[in-house]
């Protein structure tokens, strides 16, 4: 992806990303509110699950704009 068709591919598919992460954190806080309803002291597991699937979908954003950052590629995690 160092090419600039190839960045550019990249940004595309980190937006997108970006809009599900933020589709999965609507669903998480959907599942808050029917617990709250419900009357639920604990956090729903439901919620959990959908927070962990949100935090990897963004940690995929952050690697793939990374990549425009750095035309060398991406670096890893020490020297970041």
């Amino acid at each position: 992806m160092t090419t600039g068709s190839g960045r550019a591919k990249g940004e595309e598919i980190a937006d997108r990303l970006q809009a599900i992460a933020d589709e999965i954190a609507d669903l998480a806080i959907d599942e808050l509110r029917t617990a709250v309803r419900r009357g639920e002291r604990n956090r729903p597991s439901a919620e959990r699950s959908l927070t962990q699937a949100r935090r990897a979908v963004e940690k995929a954003v952050h690697l793939l704009r990374r990549l425009d950052d750095d035309p060398d590629g991406v670096q890893d995690e020490t020297s970041a």
